[in-house]
């Protein structure tokens, strides 16, 4: 496990072998997002909201019904 601090606000975390996205830090907030494809086993994790759509490809159709943000 390796920390690059990519910002002034956050921190990104990954494998020092392999160098697959573990971790997404903000270090002025209390939490630590987790990317999902890091576990092996299910979670039982569901999706509450998508972000950053405005920034999604066109091929993309986003349609559970679920909140969108722009950002």
């Amino acid at each position: 496990m390796r920390w690059y601090q990519s910002s002034e606000k956050v921190r990104r975390g990954f494998c020092g072998i392999c160098g697959s996205t573990l971790f997404w830090d903000p270090i002025f907030q209390d939490w630590t997002a987790i990317a999902m494809g890091a576990f092996d086993t299910t979670t039982g994790t569901m999706i509450k909201q998508h972000i950053f759509v405005a920034d999604k490809g066109d091929y993309y159709e986003i349609a559970d019904g679920l909140p969108q943000n722009e950002q």
